[in-house]
């Protein structure tokens, strides 16, 4: 009888990036060839690399033999975690017949930034005067930077009071929706930590950050009250991308006064109830880019008064999981087009138009088409 260990997890995570829990909790499943099997001890040890776990000696911790059925949730009982640092993991454990499995396969944790101290970079908004009423563009902000040709590794802390998407020379880092996430702004203000090495090119590069209103500044539910700025009426960025060379230097790109902001995007306003106005004549090709010219746009200035403790991100984010195409299209009498996907769902429309520039085209969702 073969009895394997998978599915190994921290924090309910695989292989999680830019954690922030003391004591990590730590998970795993079994399998095997024949019904019944059940797990009596368990051994976990964590190293602080890949080359040390082989040698099957936790230099980092090692549990011992804990004899136990639970494989979910045991907490890392080592010394303290240092910020940024990578530990990596295996468990094996007893069987039903006091048999001793393999070691599973490797995995690993990483620690983000756990002290006010680890960041050095400031909350900047653009520094442009606009109306607080009605409905201000969503911004642009961007900065370059050059890097080495032998970078190892590439880390991106990133925040903001509203959403961002971001985007590294062109591209988007992540697939993630409505981050930073919901929280109590003034309190708790989740970070999203992401691996972005194979985006960092040897040489000029380019962030592109675009803000939106999001629950900090746009509606919310009957239940905050009437109106906007719930939590704040200035959207703002953190940023700080934290680069490893091959023979131990470092180099931290931050947001700061130096970069520059505009107004002048494609989404003139968006907001979770009201909606969002694109304007494609607005799109300014390259913007996230190395190469773009941007000494039209102004500059920005840090925001002072943020209150909220930064945190890691607790829990999965928002993603894409699906796509779907329409079950059926119509069109009523007055001239508008029904697109029917056959089920409720949470996601957006992504569709091709053509036409001529300024001309108008409304969307509109519903649940029942009566």
């Amino acid at each position: 009888m073969v009895t394997e260990i998978h599915s190994l997890r921290c924090e309910n995570a695989t292989n999680p990036l830019g954690i922030d829990v003391a004591r990590p909790r730590l998970s795993w499943q079994l399998a095997g060839d024949q019904r019944g099997i059940a797990q009596t001890a368990y051994r976990i040890i964590v190293a602080d690399s890949l080359a040390q776990l082989a040698t099957n000696k936790g230099n980092i911790w090692d549990s011992k033999l804990v004899t136990s059925n639970e494989s979910l949730w045991r907490h890392y009982k080592g010394p303290a975690l240092q910020a940024r640092q990578r530990y990596y993991w295996k468990v094996i454990v007893w069987d039903e017949r006091n048999q001793r499995t393999q070691w599973s396969e490797p995995a690993f944790w990483e620690m983000g930034l756990l002290a006010e101290a680890d960041w050095q970079a400031d909350w900047i908004t653009p520094d442009i005067e606009v109306d607080k009423e009605p409905m201000q563009p969503c911004p642009l902000l961007r900065t370059a930077f050059a890097a080495a040709d032998d970078l190892v590794s590439a880390r991106l802390y990133v925040t903001a009071l509203g959403l961002y998407e971001l985007q590294l020379n062109g591209r988007a880092v992540t697939s993630d929706c409505f981050t930073p996430g919901w929280t109590n702004y003034h309190k708790r203000l989740q970070y999203q930590t992401y691996d972005v090495t194979a985006q960092v090119s040897a040489g000029p590069n380019a962030l592109g950050v675009m803000l939106g209103d999001g629950w900090y500044r746009g509606h919310l539910a009957d239940f905050a009250g009437p109106g906007r700025n719930h939590y704040g009426d200035t959207l703002a960025l953190l940023l700080q991308l934290e680069l490893q060379y091959e023979d131990g230097r470092s180099q931290i790109i931050t947001s700061n006064a130096d970069w520059r902001a505009t107004y002048d995007g494609p989404i003139r306003h968006s907001d979770f109830y009201v909606g969002e106005l694109y304007d494609a004549r607005r799109e300014q090709a390259g913007w996230a880019t190395a190469g773009f010219d941007d000494s039209s746009w102004a500059g920005v200035r840090v925001h002072k008064g943020v209150t909220g403790q930064l945190v890691a991100q607790t829990g999965p984010t928002v993603r894409p999981l699906h796509t779907l195409e329409p079950q059926a299209i119509s069109t009523t009498p007055s001239g508008a087009t029904i697109v029917d996907f056959g089920q409720n769902l949470v996601g957006r429309v992504r569709l091709e138009l053509s036409g001529e520039a300024g001309t108008a085209v409304r969307m509109r969702h519903a649940e029942v088409l009566d």
